[in-house]
């Protein structure tokens, strides 16, 4: 079967539900191999080298996604194929807050429409690149799926950056769901 009809089939297969995603982390299907599609740092989706331009289409992908380790799946019952994810499969492109100082709750919107409020349930993380100093923000989306914050939404969460004592030092960070998130040291 051609990577084509592949990716079509799969849709096929995912099972319909009125509310909810599909229940991925329950499949275990044979592995089939791997197929061209790619999610690169940005989050377009590509598929044999071309960018998917169907939201829809790529809402659905989104919702069939699932990490095994380092590698990325998009898992119906019965199939299991291989992707390339660049960085992380979803972005996070808007920022809405709500309330203020330890009772700010950050809600976030991804690529794919999802929606989801950084918590204990959906926790930041901030990693810096040894050599050029650079953060790469992360908010967790489900299971073990992430969502890089797009560098606008990251600065949004700067300017809320407070101080906060950390075991004796001084940090910057955003306060969400009762939890505060380190930035940097201030």
């Amino acid at each position: 079967m051609t990577d084509t009809g592949k990716a079509i089939d799969l849709l096929g297969q995912i099972p319909k539900s009125e509310k909810g995603l599909p229940p991925v982390h329950l499949w275990n299907p044979d592995f089939c191999g791997d197929i061209d599609m790619r999610i690169a740092r940005d989050g377009t989706w590509y598929y044999l080298g071309t960018p998917i331009g169907r939201k829809p289409m790529v809402r659905l992908f989104s919702t069939i996604i699932r990490r095994d380790g380092d590698d990325y799946f998009l898992v119906t019952p019965v199939e299991k194929v291989g992707i390339k994810v660049d960085d992380a499969p979803f972005v996070a492109v808007t920022l809405e807050v709500q309330g203020e100082g330890e009772q700010q709750v950050l809600c976030f919107t991804s690529n794919v429409e999802e929606q989801f409020e950084a918590g204990p349930e959906h926790p930041l993380r901030f990693e810096i690149d040894p050599q050029t100093q650079e953060p790469s923000p992360y908010v967790h989306v489900r299971d073990n799926l992430e969502a890089l914050i797009h560098r606008n939404v990251f600065y949004q969460l700067v300017e809320l950056a407070v101080p906060q004592d950390i075991e004796g030092e001084q940090w910057l960070g955003v306060w969400s769901g009762g939890t505060f998130y380190p930035i940097g040291r201030s």
